[in-house]
């Protein structure tokens, strides 16, 4: 190309005029709509043949205007500020802005061929905005947030080599307080002058194109805020980060090629409230501290969960957090995998290979309050902009966080799009939504005089009880076949009923009660538990209210509260057998199930997340034993629809005796959508009953089809096998037989066919 003439920059009827104030505000980064001073620009007519292009570069020595019509020498205008005019591009109507490049020397030698952020229209369109302001855009993580795009353009790649795309990311971020946003990073040596973003109109979403920034960046805002503060933040939208401590935003172009399609495409077809679900509740940093990233875990646990049975893994909160002793349960990314283990593909990897063996996914979900850190998002743009404004509801006393403002569209849109972000980016199949309680009431932890009624004068916090509705139900209809648990340990009615029925729309209610009088029952020595039976069986009274997972969480194996083998009383004999006992209690009882890691090996210590779980201890053969027990009683429950198949209605249960304490001793039936029958005979006392009456549905051969006091088990091997139920009324029921039941034991029997 030959060196074209440089029009008069000078005439004013062919450069398109900047007001001084604007240029003072451009050329210093603070202007609101850079786009509207800087890039190429039409002049008037009747000079439309010619466009003005204004650059920003600070510290440079020259600057050069490269079209393909030619080299076009750009004058210094102000503070760094360049302009050149340079030929239009004939068009049939008339003319078009060109495209351009940028070549840019500096003191030293330095020369730089780099595109313009500022040539480029918005990435994301007016029905997003309008959807956002709304609270109704549910793939917004698809709008908002970083995400590396490409372009054919006649000039060839970002910086001109030919026949390549352009490539490079945009940005996009909801501060609408701000005065100013920029982007910074080491592209452009964390000088956010460079990268000044355009505010969207009074969507309050801000947005800029930057070529030649590809996957990998480290990147932040810079925010001028409604305080006149200049503060950086992470991008509420990152899909990835930095590891703790350090605080930036990584860009993220996913490679990963999905294999689980046989898996969605089921998942899609199955309501897993008619399947067996059982849980094994984890924390991944700390199950086995010789991982050091998903990919590992995925080698290591896809075949311990294939072997022991568990039809879930449950993850706690997996989404981005600073505090690792927060055990993620204090997020600042909500839409980026946990970095300490990897990125976005290395998780999506542990995902596929969990489905690949038919093993489902879980996700502890933390919409009720987040961390008050600087970087993040609390005060994001310098006022209560994610965060409830009122201080009686916008700061939890508990964990000194800041709470939702779940009556703003915005901030409910990012909640709800999030949970679906979950469960369509990531194939996640069910999120255990936290600390529900605390988002339902106004009066959660709060001294009178600290909160104020709602509308009607009650306590309960409509606009989160509306936010949880919204969520669930909009998670249930782009994700058919998932489920959404909540862990909320009050009365509060129809957390599971569905939402068009008035009801919050939970698949699940973790049954908070069940866990605590079980283990409360559990905790008193044999000889005292029948002045607590009722602990034990009232979970019954309300088994049908709502539809129950029964947890023994991490909660409770933390803090002092001791493993489950701890909680139990007696000797070591005594305290192995009185956690067989739990396990087969509440693998039999109505509801799905969910234990936490180690409490499958009856590790001696309670859970430490500085340390892996308790692996040692499988070299003592008791542990070993109890291990093998729940491994077997998870595939006698998958095999036995009469165990879960009816778990949510009374037609699957009925008690046999429910009234004998003297004997610490409970029986019952479950019986499944067909008819099968298994009973359930529990022994919570210290000793074996012998000619033990068991009222039965039906005379004829039984077999005792499970013990938890086999000897594998380390049990003292009293078996039933073969036996005959006799005629007669006994309890109500048309048969009995008299079987031994095993002390701090429990025996599952079928009738023979």
């Amino acid at each position: 190309m030959g060196m074209a003439t440089n029009t008069n920059i000078n005439d004013d009827t062919v450069a398109v005029p900047v007001n001084q104030g604007d240029l003072d505000r451009v050329s210093n980064a603070e202007y609101h709509n850079p786009h509207a001073i800087l890039g190429a620009h039409l002049a008037v007519y009747p000079h439309a043949d010619r466009t003005t292009v204004r650059v920003l570069r600070p510290l440079a020595k020259t600057v050069t205007i490269i079209t393909q019509d030619g080299e076009f020498p750009a004058t210094h205008e102000y503070n760094g500020v360049f302009i050149a005019v340079v030929p239009s591009t004939p068009t049939e109507h008339g003319f078009s802005v060109p495209d351009y490049r940028v070549r840019t020397s500096y003191e030293g030698g330095t020369e730089l061929v780099e595109d313009d952020p500022y040539r480029y229209l918005p990435t994301l369109g007016e029905m997003d905005t309008y959807l956002f302001g709304e609270g109704r855009h549910e793939r917004l993580w698809e709008a908002l947030g970083a995400h590396v795009r490409r372009y054919d353009d006649p000039m060839g790649g970002a910086d001109g080599t030919p026949g390549e795309q352009v490539s490079g990311v945009s940005f996009a971020v909801w501060a609408p307080n701000a005065h100013a946003v920029r982007v910074i990073g080491n592209f452009n040596g964390w000088d956010g002058r460079r990268h000044a973003m355009r505010e969207l109109g009074s969507s309050g979403v801000w947005e800029i194109f930057i070529p030649g920034v590809g996957a990998g960046e480290v990147y932040k805002y810079e925010i001028l805020n409604a305080n006149y503060e200049w503060v950086q933040k992470a991008d509420p939208m990152e899909r990835s980060h930095e590891v703790p401590p350090a605080t930036g935003s990584i860009v993220v172009e996913s490679t990963h090629e999905w294999g689980d399609g046989e898996w969605m495409d089921r998942r899609a077809k199955t309501d897993p409230m008619d399947r067996p679900v059982a849980i094994y509740e984890m924390n991944a940093l700390s199950w086995r501290k010789d991982v050091s990233n998903y990919r590992e875990l995925a080698d290591k646990l896809v075949p311990y969960i294939q072997k022991m049975g568990f039809t879930h893994v449950e993850f706690m909160p997996l989404a981005e957090y600073p505090f690792t002793g927060s055990w993620g349960y204090q997020v600042t990314g909500y839409y980026a995998v946990d970095s300490r283990l990897g990125g976005p593909d290395d998780f999506k990897y542990l995902v596929d290979r969990l489905h690949e063996a038919g093993i489902g996914v879980i996700m502890d979900w933390v919409p009720a309050h987040f961390p008050k850190d600087a970087f993040a998002l609390g005060r994001f743009d310098g006022t209560p902009l994610y965060e409830d404004p009122d201080p009686t509801r916008g700061e939890h006393p508990d964990w000194g966080t800041y709470i939702f403002n779940f009556g703003r569209h915005e901030v409910r849109n990012f909640l709800v799009a999030n949970a679906c972000f979950w469960l369509g980016e990531y194939h996640i199949d069910g999120l255990r939504v936290d600390a529900v309680s605390s988002m339902l009431y106004l009066d959660y932890s709060r001294e009178p005089g600290q909160w104020h009624p709602n509308i009607y004068g009650g306590r309960e916090n409509l606009e989160a009880i509306d936010f949880l509705k919204e969520a669930n139900a909009t998670a249930y209809k782009n994700n058919p076949g998932i489920l959404m648990i909540a862990e909320e340990s009050t009365a509060y009615p129809g957390i599971t009923a569905p939402t068009d029925a008035g009801g919050v729309g939970f698949g699940l209610k973790w049954n908070m009660g069940w866990m605590h009088d079980t283990l409360e029952y559990l905790h008193e020595e044999p000889i005292n538990r029948k002045w607590h039976h009722n602990e034990i069986t009232f979970s019954m009274v309300y088994a049908y209210s709502e539809h129950y997972v029964l947890p023994l969480s991490h909660d409770e194996v933390v803090y002092g509260k001791g493993s489950l083998y701890g909680k139990m009383p007696g000797d070591g004999w005594q305290k192995y057998a009185g956690v067989r006992a739990l396990f087969a209690y509440q693998w039999a009882h109505p509801g799905k199930k969910l234990t936490f890691m180690g409490n499958e090996l009856a590790q001696w210590g309670e859970w430490d997340h500085d340390n892996s779980i308790d692996w040692a201890c499988l070299d003592w053969e008791d542990h070993r034993e109890v291990q093998s027990m729940v491994a077997d009683l998870n595939r006698l429950y998958k095999e036995t629809p009469a165990i879960w198949s009816q778990d949510f209605t009374p037609d699957g249960f009925q008690w046999l005796t429910s009234d004998d304490a003297d004997h610490n001793t409970l029986s019952f039936m479950r019986i499944g959508k067909d008819g099968e029958t298994v009973v359930v005979v529990v022994n919570f006392s210290g000793e074996a009953w012998s000619d033990y009456q068991v009222a039965l549905p039906s005379e004829g051969k039984w077999t005792e089809v499970f013990t938890t006091d086999a000897k594998k088990y380390g049990g003292s091997g009293i078996s039933n096998g073969t036996f005959e139920a006799d005629a007669g009324e006994y309890h109500s029921r048309p048969a009995s037989a008299k079987i031994t039941v095993p002390a701090l034991g429990a025996v599952f029997l079928k009738p023979e066919e």
